[in-house]
């Protein structure tokens, strides 16, 4: 299960910065996603939910 869940961050890591075209208009949106997405993920690891 925690192999996933960094198997899609990193997906998502790379997904949302805008280096490539088609993302250079979003800003820092989805970063701002992800980043949101790890706190969350980082507080149910530290409860033991995960």
């Amino acid at each position: 299960m925690v192999t996933i869940l960094v198997i899609i961050l990193i997906l998502m890591l790379i997904g949302g910065l805008p280096v490539f075209p088609h993302s250079r208009s979003w800003g820092y949106g989805p970063s701002g996603i992800v980043g949101v997405i790890l706190v969350v993920l980082l507080v149910l690891l530290l409860l033991g939910r995960i």
